[in-house]
């Protein structure tokens, strides 16, 4: 089936690099791209004229909530309640999973059909592992891997695991360690990796995935290494992500986060740290936390960083900065890791918020920003396939419509994609060749009743903090609603 799509503007590549086509086709033969141009005189088999819209690369993002989102409840609590979200020491000992198979199942159901809405054909899944039992399973990401292929979207799937978790006495959030049950976790990764890397016509591939780094004995991280070198796979860490996890690391070990994993050869091409933003210099980190220059550290091993505009708002936290990492040489990409998984938005917020704090309104530029969502995050996982429409390329494309009357007149299609559009303005989203998403709407499964259950899914998790907290607050104590309820 040979697809030609017409528009506007179509983001093709040539010489390394996009390039902006004024009038013209994109054209893709079942899944794979043929030709981007004008004037293409070959057969067609479906013809479609998108009009004033812009024909661009799928956007990739690997720190992607395949989750139904909690920053509603836990983005902005003060010391009062923010203890009341963490396990308490009667629920560590005694508790299960808080939801049933199914409903797991369809918690990432609708998130994979929400982050292809918004023009993300290629995904890392991330999720929360407070209302599961420890952590993530092999039976749960089988059930993600079904989920993958049944909506069409590319994936880099595998369990999380975890050697501590997170409590608390009332007073302060402490870590209880399990090494036993990380180290069966890596194992479950590992299986799935060797069941699963290539499934669903080479859609699905795997990577190894722990949980936070203060949630990881040396031993596990090591042999995440291993494993990952052996099977040849991407590996994802968060890690220098915030102020209590770096005070862990240096009573721990000595060192902060990103030293510290430089220290036991754990960074290196195709691993990625989301967040790392606690790094010597940053305006938020206290000077007992010591010197050196960690971003440095990541350039020099490879390793890449994922930036995630939206939680970095919500939860205050930003890289300092965009540009400053990009100059010394680290890649940086995208993730959304949050709900709505608006990349669109994502990039627009990383935009503001960098000329903000750097006070130079040329920083974070429109067109770095959306390499970091396309190109350099294909260039990290070794895809050349992928992050750009170019024959030879993946079929993997969204069409933004520019016709919304709160777009207003457009200017540059990237600039105007970044700072008047949003991922409600797509329209067809296409991963493999395969439409995924026609007329705004899911084509490949059945979404009617997704709204329904997604809020039946979160009322579930609100109430069940109660059960967890230490003090068994009411929810309307422990969550306060913005203004009294009448």
């Amino acid at each position: 089936m040979i697809t030609r799509i017409k528009a506007a503007f179509v983001i093709g590549y040539a010489d390394g690099d996009h390039r902006i086509l004024r009038d013209a086709e994109l054209v893709h033969d079942d899944g794979t791209v043929v030709f981007v141009g004008r004037g293409y005189e070959g057969h067609v088999d479906n013809d479609v004229d998108a009009g004033l819209s812009v024909v661009s690369p799928g956007f990739i993002d690997l720190n992607a909530l395949a989750d139904i989102d909690h920053a509603i409840f836990d983005s902005w609590h003060g010391p009062a309640t923010r203890l009341g979200l963490v396990w308490s020491e009667e629920y560590l000992k005694d508790h299960g999973a808080v939801f049933s198979p199914e409903e797991a199942r369809f918690r990432r159901e609708f998130a994979l059909s929400q982050l292809v809405r918004n023009g993300i054909t290629t995904i890392m899944p991330i999720s929360s592992e407070s209302y599961l039992e420890w952590c993530e399973d092999y039976q749960d990401m089988a059930m993600t891997a079904e989920a993958v292929e049944a909506i069409g979207v590319r994936a880099y799937l595998g369990p999380s695991y975890r050697t501590h978790v997170p409590y608390t006495d009332g007073e302060k959030v402490l870590l209880h360690e399990d090494e036993q049950k990380g180290l069966d976790g890596l194992q479950d990764a590992i299986r799935f990796s060797k069941d699963y890397e290539g499934r669903a016509n080479g859609l699905i591939r795997t990577a190894l995935l722990p949980a936070r780094i203060e949630t990881q004995t040396e031993q596990s991280l090591k042999l995440t290494r291993k494993a990952a070198d052996e099977l040849g796979i991407p590996v994802r860490l968060h890690a220098a992500q915030g102020l209590s996890e770096v005070e862990v690391m240096l009573e721990r070990t000595g060192l902060r986060s990103i030293p510290y994993l430089y220290s036991i050869g754990f960074l290196a091409p195709r691993t990625f740290i989301p967040h790392a933003w606690t790094v010597p210099g940053h305006r938020h980190m206290p000077a007992e936390f010591g010197t050196g220059d960690d971003v440095a550290l990541l350039a020099e091993t490879g390793t890449n960083v994922i930036f995630c505009p939206i939680p970095a708002a919500h939860y205050g936290s930003l890289l300092d900065n965009y540009d400053s990492y990009r100059e010394k040489g680290v890649r940086i990409v995208m993730g959304t890791d949050s709900a709505p998984p608006n990349m669109i938005r994502g990039l627009d917020l990383a935009m503001a918020m960098h000329k903000t704090s750097t006070a130079d309104r040329a920083s974070a530029q429109a067109g770095d920003l959306f390499r970091s969502a396309t190109l350099d995050p294909a260039e990290a996982l070794g895809r050349p396939d992928l992050g750009r429409l170019a024959p030879g390329a993946q079929a993997d494309y969204f069409v933004l419509d520019l016709t919304g009357t709160h777009i207003g007149p457009y200017g540059d299609p990237i600039r105007t994609l970044v700072l008047n559009a949003d991922g409600r303005d797509i329209t067809r989203v296409a991963v493999a060749g395969r439409t995924i998403v026609e007329d705004r709407g899911i084509v490949t499964v059945d979404t009617s009743d997704y709204q329904e259950r997604a809020q039946a899914f979160l009322d579930h998790y609100i109430a069940s903090l109660s059960t967890s907290d230490y003090a068994h607050r009411p929810t309307d104590e422990l969550l306060p609603p913005s203004f009294p309820l009448a």
